[in-house]
C-alpha cells in the first residue's frame, strides 16, 4: 500500500534518485515549466469583454505533476522572469513589463498562482493525484484561494464591486471547467501506468 512517504507526483517518478543528474533534470523541468506557463498565458479565448487564458489549467497540471517543491520553484522562476522584464505574462508587453505590470491589476492573481501551485503540489505529494475526488477538492481550494487573493488586491485598486464584476464573475465557470479537466487528466494518466503507481 502506498504511504505518504512513498507517494510521488507523476513527473518525479522517473527522476534520478540523487546527485547532479537529479538536480539537472529538476532545473530542466522548472525551465520547461516556465515555457509552458508563458505559452499558456498567450493562448487567449475571448468571452465578451474578457480574455481568458489557459494558464490556470497549465498551473494546475504542472503542480500536480511536479509536486509542491518543484511547482513552487517553477512558479517563482516564472515570476522572476516576469520581474526582469521578459514578456511572459498574458498582458505583456502591451500592458507593461516587469514590476510595473506585476503590481498592477493582475498582481494578486500572480501571487495567487504561487499559492495555488503550493496547495495542489502538496496534495500531489500525498498521493491525492491518484484520486479524481481528492484532487478535485484540492484544486477547488487552490482556485478559491487564488481568486480571493486576486480579488483582494484588485479591490484595493478599483473597489470591491468592480473587482467582483470584472475580476471574479467572468472567470468562475471557465476556471471550474479547467479545474475539472485537470482533476480528471492526471489520475487518468496514473490509471494508464499501473507500474508507476506502485513506485
Amino acid at each position: 500500500m502506498a504511504t505518504v512517504t512513498t507517494a510521488r507526483p507523476l513527473a518525479l517518478v522517473a527522476l534520478p534518485e540523487k546527485g547532479a543528474a537529479r538536480l539537472a533534470v529538476q532545473v530542466f523541468l522548472a525551465v520547461a515549466g516556465t515555457l509552458v506557463l508563458t505559452l499558456s498565458a498567450k493562448v487567449r479565448v475571448v468571452v465578451g469583454p474578457v480574455d481568458l487564458s489557459l494558464q490556470t489549467l497549465a498551473i494546475l497540471a504542472l503542480s500536480t505533476a511536479f509536486g509542491a517543491r518543484l511547482a513552487i520553484a517553477t512558479l517563482l522562476l516564472y515570476m522572476v522572469e516576469g520581474a526582469m522584464g521578459f514578456p511572459v505574462f498574458q498582458g505583456t508587453p502591451e500592458k507593461g513589463l516587469g514590476m510595473a505590470y506585476m503590481l498592477g491589476s493582475t498582481g494578486g492573481y500572480l501571487a495567487g498562482f504561487v499559492v495555488m501551485a503550493a496547495i495542489v503540489g502538496y496534495a500531489a505529494d500525498r498521493g491525492w493525484d491518484r484520486s479524481v475526488v481528492k484532487l478535485l477538492a484540492a484544486m477547488l481550494v487552490a482556485e478559491a484561494v487564488m481568486m480571493a487573493m486576486g480579488f483582494s488586491w484588485l479591490s484595493v485598486l478599483i473597489g470591491a464591486e468592480k473587482s467582483w464584476q470584472f475580476g471574479v464573475v467572468p472567470f468562475i465557470v471557465p476556471d471550474l471547467i479547467k479545474v475539472a479537466l485537470a482533476a480528471v487528466a492526471v489520475p487518468a494518466v496514473w490509471g494508464l501506468l499501473p507500474a508507476l503507481r506502485r513506485g
